[in-house]
């Protein structure tokens, strides 16, 4: 079988199984790690000392058809890889990447895009527990990023056979089915000023479609996503507002999710960033329950290593109105890239 530089690679058609040696591409390692350090309203529950690492394989090569490919292979926090995915370019097609249905495809590329100097305020540290757009990317999936769109313009279509996450699959192996889910698609887009004209300005949206078993008295409907953002820099300053809408097809509860996000970050200099991120998620169902979040924020970057801190205010966790639903806490941060 022919590989590409050092990484196995089954074949994944006639063409890119004609990989030979002599044209092997290129392999290079990323990775990092964070060490934190948590304090938490009312204390923390067990070490507040953490530590995530990561690290990715890239490969890519050119194919004597003209046709090139790229393979990345990534793991966080764990000892089996988190995504593979291999992304094929077609000259005057586009790129076609198949994706194992674990990582960023389709609109859930876009489910928090406002900028931030470390994280968005849903994710430093403590979490609100909001719910946001997936898309296909739940389940294994193929999207094309075609070419030939006006300069400024990404268009991307995702489309999955089985949008559940219990369908992503390993070697020769089929994915799982839970029964909920069938197939379904993404379309997004994303426009820069090459586009429309307007220096710093970028906006973006997307829409995703997912089948649902209607013939289980839980599901009435088929699950529809939106998102609409844009964000806008001007000196040091960025500032970014979004709307995420979620419409999951439970007849029982008629669940619907309307989240907005908006946020501000200040490049003081080369080094030092500062920010503000707001999160909310009114959720709809048999109650109306708003879950939000608030973070500030500062980075500090040395070379390969960047010295974050993040003040997070949470209310209504995971959608609660509960005793102890409302926590604040506070995450430093020493990051080590690689």
């Amino acid at each position: 079988m022919n590989k590409l530089n050092k990484i196995g690679v089954s074949a994944l058609c006639g063409s890119l199984a004609a990989i030979s040696a002599a044209n092997a591409g290129d392999l290079s390692v990323t990775g990092g790690a964070d060490l934190t350090w948590t304090s938490l309203s009312g204390g923390v529950t067990g070490n507040p000392i953490g530590m995530g690492s990561n690290f990715t394989l890239s490969g890519s090569g050119d194919l004597d058809n003209g046709w090139n490919v790229a393979l990345s292979i990534a793991m966080t926090n764990a000892n089996a890889y988190s995504n593979t995915n291999v992304v094929i370019g077609i000259p005057g097609i586009g790129d076609v990447r198949i994706d194992q249905g674990t990582s960023g495809t389709g609109i859930d590329r876009m489910d928090n895009k406002v900028p931030t100097v470390w994280e968005e305020a849903d994710g430093a540290g403590l979490s609100a527990g909001i719910a946001n757009v997936t898309g296909v990317s739940a389940g294994a999936n193929v999207e094309i990023t075609p070419e030939g769109m006006p300069d400024g313009l990404t268009v991307r279509f995702a489309v999955s056979p089985n949008a559940d996450t219990a369908a992503t699959t390993g070697d020769k192996a089929t994915g799982g089915d839970s029964g909920v889910y069938g197939s379904g698609w993404d379309l997004t887009a994303t426009a820069s000023d090459a586009m429309h004209g307007i220096a710093g300005l970028t906006v973006y949206g997307g829409i995703s479609q997912v089948e649902t078993n209607q013939n289980s008295s839980a599901y009435d409907s088929d699950g529809e996503e939106t998102v609409l953002g844009a964000s806008y820099a001007m000196g040091g300053f960025t500032v970014g507002y979004q709307i995420n809408d979620d419409e999951t097809g439970r007849a029982s509860t008629n669940t619907k999710y309307e989240n907005t996000y908006y946020s501000i970050t200040f490049n003081v200099n080369d080094d030092l960033s500062i920010g503000y991120g707001h999160a909310e998620s009114d959720v709809s169902t048999t109650t109306n329950v708003t879950a939000e979040a608030d973070s500030i924020q500062a980075a500090y970057t040395m070379g390969g290593a960047t010295l974050r801190i993040a003040d997070v205010d949470v209310e209504n966790q995971a959608y609660s109105t509960s005793a102890g639903t409302d926590k604040e806490a506070t995450i430093i941060s020493l990051g080590l890239a690689f």
